[in-house]
């Protein structure tokens, strides 16, 4: 069974997507048919009963006063990289849209990814954005984290998304579990370029930090979630089917040599820069 949900959850959903940036907008039809929610959210593998518990995995998000917020309190000094490169490659990770989101792992692979060249591999993004974003939802509504822009005053690297994000939870952060799982499912479709993409995977989170919209915990509590969802779609025979017509897609794909995507430069320097505490 596919993730067929109707009525108010179906809207709950789709806001959600929104907040993270990824749904407001119509995707382009896909030359490879995906199903969708609702036009422009694909619908994801897993029913909703069968995503990994978020509320069970995970602790309760750092109480104020404690060791670990003043770590979360320390990491969330990387928003003083307003202004830098790093600070411009937030924004541009902060738009899970597609089809710009199809090209956040593309120097990590090494290659564009797109609609037109690697549809197979384009439609299992989407769907499993979904599944991604949702595993996170249930943490999020329970605790209602409070997020540091709300916190410290200052502004987002994102402006136009705050009035939706102050009433979105914090915790988990829902774009590094989206970027985690991705960068997981990527892996496994190009093993020789493993730590290039979890290393844009750990990045991707970490631009949440910089863009001052979450903490470090929420991070770290993204990444798990990312895992955990990854680890469950496995489970899924739709999911393998697409997964192997993914791999054959990229590989064929790269064995043509293509030209490397344009920003690759820009981006490794940007991502070069050290946050200003580092605590993976």
């Amino acid at each position: 069974m596919s993730l067929r949900i109707r009525g108010p959850l179906s809207r709950i959903i789709a806001l959600g997507l929104c907040a993270l940036g990824s749904a407001c907008a119509t995707d382009p039809a896909s030359s490879f048919s995906v199903p969708e929610i609702r036009p422009g959210v694909a619908q994801g593998y897993l029913e909703t009963a069968q995503l990994p518990d978020s509320i069970a995995l995970l602790p309760p998000p750092p109480a104020a006063g404690s060791a670990a917020f003043a770590l979360d309190e320390q990491v969330n000094l990387a928003r003083n990289l307003r202004g830098t490169p790093r600070w411009e490659q937030a924004i541009a990770d902060a738009n899970l849209q597609f089809p710009a989101a199809a090209s956040i792992f593309a120097c990590a692979i090494g290659t564009d990814v797109s609609e037109q060249t690697t549809p197979r591999l384009y439609g299992l993004l989407r769907r499993t954005r979904t599944d991604a974003a949702v595993v996170s939802d249930a943490a999020k509504h329970h605790y209602n984290r409070t997020r540091p822009f709300v916190a410290n005053g200052e502004s987002t690297c994102t402006p136009d998304k705050e009035a939706g994000l102050a009433e979105n939870g914090s915790y988990p952060s829902g774009h590094t579990s989206i970027g985690w799982a991705w960068a997981l499912i990527l892996a496994e479709l190009a093993p020789d370029r493993i730590d290039a993409i979890l290393a844009r995977g750990r990045s991707y989170g970490e631009s949440r930090l910089v863009c001052n919209v979450h903490w470090h915990s929420d991070v770290l509590s993204g990444r798990l979630m990312g895992s955990a969802v990854v680890a469950r779609l496995h489970a899924d025979a739709r999911f393998r089917t697409d997964m192997d017509a993914a791999r054959s897609e990229l590989a064929a794909l790269r064995a043509r040599n293509p030209a490397p995507p344009a920003n690759c430069a820009a981006e490794a320097a940007a991502l070069a820069q050290p946050l200003p505490v580092t605590a993976h």
